[in-house]
């Protein structure tokens, strides 16, 4: 039986014939000039009073409709996507993998852990082993139902020799993952893991059929059903009729639209051709919240822009030179011109304000050319010639941001050239490879999952190539604790040697800022990552 035949092909519904030539279309919208930009997005709000972005707090709770194609259109897509769990490496996988699939354990608008295709979980004593309970009646989209096989199959597809995922090293103190019954899981660890649920809420670890490998065409329990993927172009996905979550979607289908440039985003927010849009550039945002037609949905959490300088690599192997760039960077003004104030100074390590283990004692590095100097002295320097490598793929006004540091860290006697390069294979051919390049990190949802992800030795995602043995062994001393003051001090002395040892040059947490037109209702902030933490076309509804 096909489990969609009492719904009607609802790929019948007006989309265009030719993706390739949507992408091109949109993709020339980026060659307005400024000027036209502003001129339209005034003529918007040219009758409304000034905007405001939109706490949590604010947001009504209007009855949901269903119905209609919603439209958005997103920047971090690439020709080399896959929906692939095991990699899903920007904001275009992630966001498609959560309409085809489903997570474990999902975090909620206050960063707590809440079931998803596991209704419960228990720690033994000591929280070695866990006992994992499989949520019972779930289908996925080929009719299959969901049991602890599927679970299993689905977690182990990050593990072992083979696997190349990027939360491999985070699964590493898992030993056995055993069914106890068709709904029930042992997953036993090397040490005690307080915040198992935390990790098991990665959005790489999504759930598929046992044996499932057809990664060009996914199969999953989630809201939403494959139907066209071109990787850096566009998706269709549509309804699931037999979604188990009763509150959405509430769409026909969702048509994703690749436009990595900002401003052609912008625009296509504007013209009507979208409905939301991510990354929204924040030198537009006090400008679009002028008009009525158009709503901001800002969120705070853990995003941070980054500087990248690879500790393996002449001259960044010397700390010395690591820490003249560092004091080489006015973060205020960094903070003040290219986020226009839409976030936080950062401090050279990952841990946002809102974590729990923030240390906020901690010496903050601030703009100091003298210091610069001082430090070019001890590796040997006087003068410091280096390139970076940017693109505005890396966040919205990296390639401004490159050009400000550029001046900045000028009187330091650091001669900075930029290599502004393409944003379709950044991340594929600069990020982890450029000695010295631009990049940026949603954040996650508990400091130990952050530290684990970028910033142990083994990490797949160690983008610094920093290796410290004492970092790795405070970090998993810290992940067995249940004492909370004791994980503080540890969690506080891993943060300073990220900050004073590591490669990674963090002037900046951002906030994340979407952009949607007022047709479309239900979004609202979320701290973790844009669009309701890669969720947002399972929760909304079109007005019209």
């Amino acid at each position: 039986m096909k489990p969609f035949d009492d719904q009607g092909d609802l790929f019948d519904l007006p989309l265009h014939k030719n993706p390739d030539r949507q992408s091109s279309h949109i993709s020339q919208s980026s060659h307005i000039s400024r000027r036209q930009f502003l001129q339209g997005a005034a003529a918007l709000g040219a009758s409304a009073g000034l905007g405001l972005i939109v706490p949590a707090s604010a947001f009504a709770a209007p009855q949901p409709k269903r119905g209609g194609l919603l439209k958005l259109g997103m920047g971090g897509g690439n020709t080399t996507d896959s929906i692939d769990p095991t990699l899903l490496p920007d904001w275009v996988p992630l966001n498609q993998a959560y309409m085809l699939m489903n997570g474990l354990v999902e975090i909620d608008a206050k960063m707590h852990a809440q079931p998803e295709l596991l209704e419960s979980w228990e720690a033994k004593p000591g929280a070695a082993e866990w006992i994992l309970k499989v949520r019972k009646g779930v289908v996925f989209h080929n009719g299959k139902t969901l049991d602890a096989d599927d679970v299993i199959y689905s977690i182990n597809l990050h593990r072992g020799d083979a696997s190349k995922s990027a939360i491999k090293s985070s699964l590493a103190d898992v030993t056995e993952i055993t069914k106890i019954d068709p709904l029930q899981i042992s997953m036993k660890l090397k040490s005690g893991n307080a915040d198992l649920p935390y990790l098991l809420s990665d959005y790489h670890l999504l759930v598929v059929p046992n044996g499932f490998k057809d990664w060009s065409h996914p199969i999953g329990t989630g809201p939403f059903v494959f139907g066209e993927f071109t990787p850096g172009v566009r998706s269709l996905f549509k309804r699931n009729p037999r979604y188990w979550k009763s509150d959405g979607p509430y769409v026909d289908a969702v048509e994703l639209i690749v436009i990595n440039d900002a401003t052609a985003r912008t625009n296509a927010l504007i013209s009507g051709q979208v409905h939301a849009i991510n990354r929204v550039d924040f030198k537009t945002v006090d400008l679009l919240k002028r008009s009525p037609a158009v709503s901001i949905v800002r969120s705070s959490g853990g995003q941070h822009f980054t500087f990248l300088m690879d500790c393996a690599a002449s001259p960044f192997a010397d700390n010395n030179v690591r820490l003249a760039v560092k004091y080489g960077i006015d973060r205020q003004k960094q903070l003040t011109t290219i986020l226009r104030g839409y976030g936080s100074v950062g401090n050279d390590h990952p841990i946002p304000k809102t974590d729990r283990f923030y240390a906020a004692d901690l010496p903050q590095h601030a703009y100091d050319p003298d210091k610069s100097k001082f430090y070019l002295k001890k590796a040997g320097l006087s003068e410091l010639k280096v390139e970076l490598s940017t693109s505005d793929a890396a966040f919205a006004g990296a390639v401004d941001s490159a050009a400000l540091f550029q001046g900045e860290c000028a009187p330091a006697g650091i001669q900075l050239s930029i290599r502004r390069q393409p944003a379709d294979s950044y991340w594929d051919k600069v990020w982890m490879q450029a000695p010295f390049c631009m990049g940026y990190w949603g954040g996650r949802p508990t400091a130990d999952q952050m530290l684990s992800t970028a910033y142990k030795s083994d990490a797949k995602w160690n983008d610094t190539h920093w290796r410290d043995p004492k970092f790795d062994a405070l970090l998993l001393q810290a992940r067995a604790m249940l004492d909370d003051t004791r994980r503080r001090e540890l969690y506080r002395e891993m943060q300073l040697m990220v900050s004073d040892d590591g490669g990674a040059m963090i002037p900046l947490f951002a906030d994340y800022i979407d952009a949607t037109s007022s047709k479309l209702q239900g979004a609202t902030p979320h701290p973790l990552f844009n669009f309701m933490g890669g969720r947002l076309a399972e929760h909304v509804w079109l007005e019209s």
